[in-house]
């Protein structure tokens, strides 16, 4: 199945071959576990850049794991402003708001090219019945969602506009890191300066210089979408925080 344009349909990657299963900072599968995945799995959606898979205000019959890209949860004012939440990287859930209250109250959209790992909603049920394990897994990651708008909020509340976007690009970094994205503390970042300063609330010229203050620290160096941290200590010290990795975490 595939969003954007069209490209040959690829055959669904089984689940006991899964690269995310490979990750060192996810947890395995019992085999009771994998045998309910496989079958809980019932499709894979290509996403292309640019193009919205879930919509603020649809009802979603799916629920979606991020086998393979990014992408990014945001909502939209009336007037054309947005806001984007979180981001979505490798092993992330996303579209189980829309599956447990009816409907979105916030829109994803694919930042690069994506796989998603397609559920049913109506098998939900099912997993929470028979696997309490896999269900507790489903709890984790709403808790982890929750605590990732807790720190946003504290940045958009209370963090200095260089607290919040070292705070942001650490976090953006950790997370990559845990989802095994980054060689000699180096990655190719997908996003572009708007749509940091559409995480951080400011303006684009705002954050421009923003940024140009962090990369005179000589924490991180950001050329060509390619960002190096080159001293992390400054850099979770500009942050005011570090941000720990979760190992191992959970994923469906």
């Amino acid at each position: 199945m595939i969003l954007g344009n069209g490209r040959p349909t690829v055959q669904s990657t089984p689940c006991e071959l899964c690269q995310l299963r490979k990750r060192p900072g996810l947890r395995e599968f019992s085999k009771e576990e994998l045998e309910f995945v496989k079958t809980f799995k019932v499709d894979e959606l290509r996403v292309e850049p640019g193009i919205s898979f879930l919509r603020e205000g649809s009802r979603s019959e799916h629920l979606y794991t991020v086998l393979k890209g990014w992408a990014f949860r945001y909502k939209v004012l009336d007037d054309g402003r947005r806001q984007i939440l979180n981001y979505a990287l490798p092993a992330d859930m996303v579209g189980l708001q829309g599956t447990l209250m009816r409907e979105m109250q916030h829109s994803v959209e694919a930042l690069t090219p994506v796989v998603l790992c397609v559920f049913p909603r109506a098998k939900l049920w099912e997993l929470y019945s028979r696997l309490p394990s896999l269900a507790f897994d489903i709890t984790w990651l709403a808790a982890r969602e929750e605590q990732l708008i807790d720190e946003h909020l504290v940045s958009l509340g209370r963090r200095t506009a260089l607290e919040r976007t070292a705070f942001l690009l650490l976090h953006l970094f950790v997370r990559a890191e845990e989802a095994g994205l980054v060689k000699d503390a180096t990655i190719q970042f997908p996003f572009t300066q708007q749509h940091v300063a559409d995480t951080l609330g400011m303006s684009l010229v705002h954050t421009n210089k923003t940024l140009k203050r962090l990369f005179l620290t000589q924490a991180v160096r950001w050329k060509d979408r390619v960002f190096e941290v080159l001293n992390r200590t400054a850099l979770e010290s500009i942050a005011g925080t570090s941000v720990n990795q979760h190992i191992p975490r959970p994923f469906i």
